[in-house]
């Protein structure tokens, strides 16, 4: 007989109510060998012959064994005829299966076993050989199933239905071995179960059957149908079980890795660690995973200040922190995972090796997680035993690897999210080049928040070392030009009104006529004198109440004046309810210069960013204005020289030159006339910059800085010193510094424009009244070659 031999029972049958089924169970059932013996005696007329010999020796040993026929109840005779049983039980279980198979022997469905595989009592049985409680069904399930089982055994034998088969069952059955547990699948074989009828057995309609079949999870109905007294079940069930527990845990891992936060809870990464326990059979297995950030090229926490790295976070030492970098750099380069089976002779640094076995891992598996053409993380496996983890593992590491990966990216998204968030309730649309930086708070006020810290607030977002460019577009006489197009409409749009009240004066003789034409009479002397700020307002507001209503009384009443009304009312703006002419061309002209500025600055802008990214704010009013800041703190990982600052002033010289030109080519095309004049502010110093969350934008920080402002706002009003003259001029650009110095720069910059035909010949050198708050200003002007 082999070594390994499958285990006939020794310890007595359960009693009466032990080898009955469970108390939940329908049906009355016992044990028998009976199935067994005719299964044997059916193969004593094989055409095999040596099937036959074996079969016909078997029926010779049971005639001579009285004891296996029938019920067995007397347990000594069990404990005695072990050698006739492991002889019957040839028909269940190979020989050459015994090492391997997963399998024993119970009565129908109940939860004893009297035979079994080795293996089958080393997973499966408790030391009374009763069947371990699974960990995932509990009893009431558990006998449940069976009784399900039961009466679709009972549906088929005797009822000839057709039943799809129950399906797979999974027991979650504890490894004591290594203090973990197993995953198997779970095979009831019932081919040496008999059914035997109690009476006349229950009758049944097709239609009856087929209710049954469609109903096969419920209970009340089948013991309904189908009453238990009227059926016993004698024999013995075949238990199969196959380890499944890889499928299993990849496919968990695929459900626990798809949710949200996964990987920003503790206690959900230690379950997920424990799975991987179980798939490597390694109960000190340590997983960790690393965040990548691509921008930051470094790694970063899930949120919640949340690593689950066990290597990233303890590399600490500016030697050990290169010695990783170098070991990352090769899993990028190789694109391999990097295997080591012991750790103490792996080919990696030795200030990395002594950190790691520092931690107690001896073997471990590093890999990169791609998501696409990115890298968006690390995964870490380690065990304290040497040769714990090895080439061979890598099969089941590539199955799962793709899942972390996808979970990785989700979080960075989820986070990512969270953080514009917040950016978009605590800030206004934020410019891409310090995107960076207002990501940075918003993560961190998230850290704050998630660590308990309700009253946490926006740190401040402040810029130091950056150097302002300033530059305007304006329409030259904007103001002067819309006051004169209100005013020739108001004029305009009361003489139409007069000549309808002096029209409707010649066919109804009423005094309010009179008063109305006084009324607008009177205002159209003041408009030709001038207009006074409230004019507007007042003068429509007594069109709309007093006037119009009367017109369309009398154009109801007075068919003579439809003509004189209805030309009235041709002249008038169906939305805005007013004359509205010259203001229209004025507005078209200026919208139309605003936005042939905008556009070209805009585009030239976008080619500026790729010379070195900067801030760039652009207003629109009565002309186009513009704010550029830029230095080495504005950006993420990129040196800054002044080189960038020197190019972006040529830069923005050069745009102003082309803006001059574009909008004098546009003067003659436009329904008013206008004409821009150019600004540029020219600053030396470096200055800081901070957020003003209150009013959503940027602003210069600390009172010497505040200088620059108060210059900014003003000197669009700037007159030369002397004359009186406006500093700015059509045709030119005017160039305002505080400092000499500061003008070698620009000087030499025109030179170069002159030269390449841009601009006229000559530079006028200007001095500047006193501006309200400022004095000492100097200025540049120079006329561009239109």
């Amino acid at each position: 007989m082999p070594a390994e031999t499958p285990t006939p029972v020794a310890p007595a049958l359960p009693e009466s109510r032990q080898n009955a089924a469970p108390s939940l169970f329908p049906f009355r059932s016992t044990l028998s060998l009976e199935p067994l013996i005719a299964y044997w005696q059916e193969r004593e007329q094989s055409t095999n012959s040596g099937v036959a010999l074996l079969a016909h020796a078997i029926a010779q040993q049971v005639a001579q064994e009285p004891w296996c026929r029938g019920p067995l109840t007397d347990h000594s005779v069990v404990e005695c005829g072990c050698d006739l049983i492991e002889t019957l039980m040839m028909a269940v279980f190979p020989p050459a299966s015994f090492a391997s198979d997963i399998s024993g022997v119970i009565g129908p469905f109940q939860r004893r076993s009297f035979y079994s595989t080795r293996l089958f009592e080393a997973v499966m049985l408790n030391k009374d050989r009763t069947i371990k409680q699974p960990l995932n069904i509990d009893m009431a399930a558990m006998e449940r199933q069976m009784g399900l089982m039961a009466y679709h055994l009972v549906l088929h034998r005797v009822y000839g239905a057709e039943l799809p088969a129950l399906g797979t069952i999974i027991f979650t059955v504890p490894d004591y071995k290594i203090g973990l547990y197993r995953h198997y699948g779970v095979v009831f074989n019932s081919d040496f179960v008999r059914v035997k009828v109690v009476g006349e057995p229950p009758v049944l309609t097709p239609e009856q059957v087929e209710t049954l079949i469609h109903n096969r999870h419920r209970p009340e109905l089948w013991s309904q149908l189908l009453p238990a007294e009227h059926f016993e079940l004698e024999g013995f069930n075949i238990i199969q079980l196959v380890d499944v527990t890889e499928q299993e845990i990849l496919s968990e891992l695929k459900y626990d890795l798809l949710e949200r936060d996964v990987l920003q809870t503790p206690a959900r990464f230690e379950q997920i660690q424990e799975k991987l326990r179980v798939l490597f059979a390694e109960p000190a297995l340590q997983l960790g995973i690393a965040a990548y950030d691509e921008k930051k090229r470094a790694f970063v926490d899930f949120g919640r200040k949340i690593n689950h790295s066990f290597l990233t976070k303890q590399v600490q030492h500016q030697s050990a922190s290169s010695s990783f970098r170098l070991i990352y750099d090769r899993l990028l380069r190789e694109r391999e995972p990097l295997v080591m089976k012991d750790v103490a002779t792996a080919d990696i640094p030795e200030d990395l090796r002594q950190q790691i076995l520092g931690l107690g891992i001896h073997s471990t598996i590093l890999a990169l997680l791609p998501y696409g053409n990115d890298t968006v993380g690390l995964l870490e496996l380690g065990t304290p035993a040497v040769g714990g983890l090895d080439e061979f593992d890598m099969d089941k590491v590539a199955q799962f690897m793709p899942l972390f990966a996808v979970a990785v990216k989700r979080n960075a998204e989820d986070l990512q999210a969270r953080v514009h968030a917040i950016i978009r309730e605590k800030f206004t649309a934020i410019h891409p080049t310090m995107e960076w930086r207002f990501m940075d708070a918003a993560r961190n006020l998230l850290a704050e928040l998630d660590a308990g810290n309700r009253n946490a607030e926006m740190e401040a977002i402040v810029f130091e070392d950056v150097y302002p460019l300033h530059g305007s577009c304006d329409i030259r006489g904007s103001s002067t030009a819309r006051n004169e197009a209100i005013q020739g409409d108001l004029i305009e749009h009361l003489t139409l009104a007069n000549k309808v009240l002096k029209k409707a004066s010649e066919y109804q003789h009423l005094p309010i006529l009179d008063e109305l034409k006084f009324y607008v009479t009177k205002n159209l002397k003041r408009l030709h004198e001038g207009m006074l700020s409230g004019d507007e307002a007042n003068i429509y507001d007594s069109l709309t109440r007093e006037v119009e209503p009367l017109f369309e009384y009398l154009a109801t009443h007075t068919p003579e004046l439809r003509p004189v009304i209805t030309k009235y009312w041709d002249n008038i703006d169906d939305k805005l309810g007013i004359l509205y002419k010259r203001r229209k061309d004025f507005e078209v002209s200026v919208t139309t210069l605003n936005d042939a500025v905008s556009a070209f600055l805009d585009e030239e802008e976008y080619k500026a960013q790729h010379m070195f990214p900067h801030y760039f704010q652009r207003y629109k009013t009565d002309g186009v204005e513009y704010n550029i800041y830029v230095g080495g703190t504005l950006v993420e990982n990129k040196p800054f020289d002044l080189v960038f600052l020197k190019n972006l002033r040529l830069w923005q010289l050069l745009t102003m030159v082309e803006i001059t030109r574009r909008t004098a080519a546009l003067r003659d095309t436009l329904p008013v006339p206008l004409e821009t004049t150019q600004l540029i502010l020219i600053h030396g110093q470096a200055l800081s910059i901070r957020f003003r969350q209150d009013e959503r934008q940027f602003d210069v920080d600390g009172a010497y800085n505040i200088r620059y402002e108060i210059i900014k706002k003003r000197i669009d009003k700037a007159t030369v010193q002397g004359t009186g003259e406006r500093l700015t001029q059509p045709g030119t650009i005017a160039l305002v510094y505080a400092q000499t110095r500061e003008a070698v720069e620009y000087v030499e910059y025109i030179d170069y424009l002159q030269d390449r035909g841009l601009l006229e010949p000559g530079v006028e050198e200007l001095e500047l009244e006193e501006l309200q708050g400022v004095k000492g200003l100097l200025a540049l002007r120079v006329q561009v070659k239109l």
